[in-house]
C-alpha cells in the first residue's frame, strides 16, 4: 500500500461495535478488569494506554515503517523519556542547529541525571567520529534542522553511530514521514512533535517516538511514559490521527509555497540569504534531494542590516503572523533569537518561517512590502 493511502487509512479500521467510519474517542479513564487485576477488554488505567491513543501509534508506526511506536503529550515529552532511560554515565551527541528545546535539555537536566553530552556539526562526519566515546548510546540528529534548515546525511551518520553502538534518533518534524523515512536510512528511534505538522491545525500538542525494533527501546520507554505521567490524551491523540488523514496533501501544498516563497526571497535585494534545501544554492539540496521526497514548508532568511532590520520586517508583514511554532495551516514568521533568548546561536537578522497553505503569490507580497 502506498503512503498516501496509508495516511488515510492507517489507525482507522472500522468500529466493531458501531461500524462507525471516524475513529472513536473513548475518554475513559479507566477500564473494566478481572478480580485478579486481568485486563480482560486489553486497557486498565488510561496513563498506561487508552485505545484512541493506540490507533494513532499504529497509525505512526505504518508511516514511518517502523515495528512499533509510542505516543506522547509533547515532543519534548517523548524526547525527555528517551534520555531518563539512559541511565547515569551514559554519554549522548546531539546537533549544534536543533530545536531551542533539545538545548535546554541538556543543559539544564542532563547533568542532574548523570547523562554526558556534546554538540556537533551534524554535516560533519569527522566531528562526530570525534566526538563518539565508549559510553555513547545515542546520537540525536534533526533533518532539516531548526532553524538554520541543515541537512543531516542519515545513512552516514547511521554507520559512525552503529560502529559504535549506539543508536541513531532521528527529529523528523519537519520533513514528516510523507516527505522523509529515516528508518530506511538506518535510524532507530523517529522522534515527532506531532504538534505541528502532524496535527496540521495549530490546535493540539503531542509527541511520538516510532521504533525500527520493539525488542531494545519500546518496555523501558512505556515503562518511563507511565511512570511519569507522559502519555497523550485521548482527545490529542484523536485530532492527531484525524490530521494525518490530510498530511500528504497539506504537506504537498506547504512545499509547493515553501518553493516559491523562497526563491522570491533570494532574489530580493534586501535578503542576505536564505536557508531552504530546496534552492540550488543551499549547501545540503544534492543530499535533501536524495534523502527526501519534497524540501518542505520550513524556511529562514536573513535581512540585510541586522537586526532592527530584521524586526522591522517582522513588524510590517500583514498576513503572515508573528507566532511560535509551526505546521498549522497559516503562515508563522518568528525571530526565533528574541524567541529562543539567552544562550541561542542563531543569527540576530534571521526570521523563521512556516509556510502555511494560502496562495503563494498573497504571501510573496506580504513579505516584498514588508521588506519594502
Amino acid at each position: 500500500m502506498r503512503l498516501e493511502t496509508l495516511a488515510v487509512h492507517a489507525g482507522a479500521d472500522i468500529d466493531p461495535t458501531t461500524g462507525a467510519v471516524a475513529p472513536p474517542i473513548h475518554l475513559s479513564t479507566t477500564f473494566e478488569h478481572g478480580p485478579a487485576c486481568e485486563e480482560t477488554h486489553g486497557y486498565s488505567y488510561i496513563r498506561e494506554k487508552n485505545p484512541t491513543q493506540t490507533r494513532l501509534e499504529e497509525a505512526m508506526a505504518k508511516l514511518e515503517g517502523g515495528e512499533t511506536a509510542l505516543a506522547f503529550a509533547s515532543g519534548m515529552g517523548a524526547l525527555c523519556c528517551v534520555m531518563q532511560s539512559l541511565g547515569p554515565g551514559s554519554h549522548v551527541i546531539f546537533p549544534d542547529d536543533a530545536y531551542t528545546g533539545f538545548r535546554n535539555l541538556y543543559r539544564e537536566f542532563l547533568s542532574h541525571w548523570g547523562i554526558e553530552y556534546n554538540v556537533v556539526d551534524m554535516t560533519d562526519h569527522s566531528v562526530i567520529k570525534g566526538a563518539v566515546r565508549p559510553n555513547t548510546k545515542i546520537v540525536v540528529t534533526e533533518t532539516p534542522s531548526n532553524p538554520m534548515m541543515k541537512i543531516t546525511d542519515l545513512a552516514g551518520v547511521a554507520e559512525i553511530t552503529h560502529a559504535a553502538g549506539a543508536d541513531l534518533l532521528v527529529d523528523n518534524t519537519f520533513a514528516t514521514p510523507m516527505l522523509q523515512r529515516p528508518l530506511e536510512f538506518g535510524a532507530d528511534i523517529v522522534l515527532h512533535s506531532t504538534t505541528k505538522y502532524c496535527g496540521g491545525h495549530s490546535d493540539v500538542q503531542g509527541g511520538c517516538l516510532v521504533l525500527r525494533s520493539s525488542n531494545r527501546w519500546k518496555q523501558r520507554l512505556y515503562r518511563g511514559r507511565m511512570i511519569m505521567g507522559a502519555a497523550a490524551s485521548p482527545f490529542n491523540s484523536w485530532l492527531i490521527l484525524r490530521g494525518l488523514r490530510s498530511l500528504d496533501c497539506r504537506m504537498e501544498r506547504h512545499c509547493s509555497n515553501a518553493a516559491k516563497v523562497a526563491a522570491s526571497l533570494e532574489a530580493h535585494a534586501k535578503v542576505e540569504s536564505v536557508c531552504y534545501p530546496g534552492l540550488n544554492s543551499n549547501p545540503g539540496h544534492n543530499l535533501a534531494r536524495r534523502q527526501m521526497k519534497a524540501f518542505g514548508g520550513m524556511l529562514s532568511f536573513q535581512v540585510r542590516g541586522g537586526y532592527d532590520e530584521a524586526i522591522h520586517v517582522a513588524s510590517r508583514v500583514k498576513l503572515f503572523t508573528n507566532a511560535t511554532s509551526l505546521g498549522g495551516t497559516e503562515s508563522l514568521i518568528e525571530h526565533r533569537a528574541s524567541s529562543e533568548g539567552q544562550g541561542t546561536k542563531v543569527p540576530q537578522n534571521l526570521l523563521r518561517v512556516s509556510v502555511g497553505l494560502e496562495h503563494a503569490d498573497d504571501l510573496i507580497e506580504d513579505l516584498m512590502q514588508a521588506l519594502g
